[in-house]
């Protein structure tokens, strides 16, 4: 097998990636484990540099600038270290049942054009295993209130049998954990740091399909992800739809070559769902405030 590096993104949320760490520092796949605090606001930097050994390095971002500006920072340590190796990227928030995991995925990175090896990722009592990338025209659709579920089902999701076997192609995968060919990574000139949070999985998903890699869902692997932890405790409702929004707007016009006229109406059809956040969140809050 190759040098494998495990790259744990952290954002004042030390106490989740001191028991990650715990869960994989035996892990004999693993050649390195880098942590990058994203510039937390709290002491995680700190706290986190006592964990270092001969195996494990703790890196400090001088900025918060996203989610993949952290990503790069580990990427591109990794590739000093080992030059050409795989790389895993983590959220804090993962859950390993067994080293078997990780060699599944490492596995797959040896197939013809595989970039990209992901696993079933179990979160909020759903399985996610990957998606396919909307057009600009279908993400106008996704974005409507109420029918626009409807809309992603239909051009997002794979039908089940797309996971049958062991393996499944996919347009993207989560980034929470995956696992990618560190010449794939460098090759597509690493992520994209012009998003701060969300679409990094479409973004990099498409710039590989560009220089002809593939991505595979490991359908024998499976991680937990307590997703409620890692971004909702940092992010509130709205600002969260915003940033989402943003980068849409971002991925579609960089990516797919969407005009004026369509950012407009992705705009447009946004802010009509984000009017129906505004309601809900007004409505729990004042019934709260009834109730006390």
């Amino acid at each position: 097998m190759r040098d494998l590096v495990f790259v744990i993104i952290n954002y004042n949320t030390k106490a989740l990636a001191e028991k990650l760490v715990a869960n994989v520092k035996d892990y004999q796949s693993i050649s390195k484990i880098l942590i990058v605090d994203n510039a937390s606001t709290d002491d995680s930097y700190q706290e986190l540099k006592k964990l270092e050994n001969n195996r494990i390095e703790v890196l400090q971002a001088e900025e918060n600038k996203g989610f993949s500006a952290g990503m790069n920072i580990g990427a591109k340590r990794a590739i000093e270290l080992f030059s050409k190796c795989d790389i895993i990227f983590s959220n804090t928030d993962i859950i390993i049942s067994s080293e078997e995991t990780i060699e599944i995925l490492q596995t797959a990175l040896k197939m013809r054009r595989v970039a990209v090896a992901s696993p079933v990722v179990f979160q909020e009592n759903t399985i996610s295993r990957g998606w396919k990338i909307p057009s600009v025209k279908e993400e106008i659709l996704i974005n409507l209130p109420g029918i626009g579920k409807k809309f992603q089902k239909k051009y997002m999701f794979y039908d089940e049998d797309h996971y049958k076997g062991k393996y499944s192609y996919v347009e993207a995968v989560s980034g929470c954990f995956f696992m990618i060919k560190s010449e794939a990574l460098k090759r597509v000139n690493y992520f994209d740091e012009n998003v701060f949070l969300y679409y990094e999985e479409n973004i990099l998903g498409e710039k590989l399909r560009n220089s002809s890699y593939t991505l595979v869902i490991c359908n024998e692997a499976l991680i937990i992800h307590d997703h409620s932890v890692s971004i909702d405790h940092n992010v509130g409702t709205i600002n969260k739809f915003k940033i989402l929004k943003t980068s849409q707007r971002y991925f579609q016009k960089k990516y797919h070559y969407a005009t004026e006229k369509e950012i407009r109406k992705l705009k447009f059809t946004s802010n009509l769902t984000l009017i129906t956040i505004y309601i809900r969140v007004f409505l729990k809050g004042g019934f709260k405030k009834w109730k006390e």
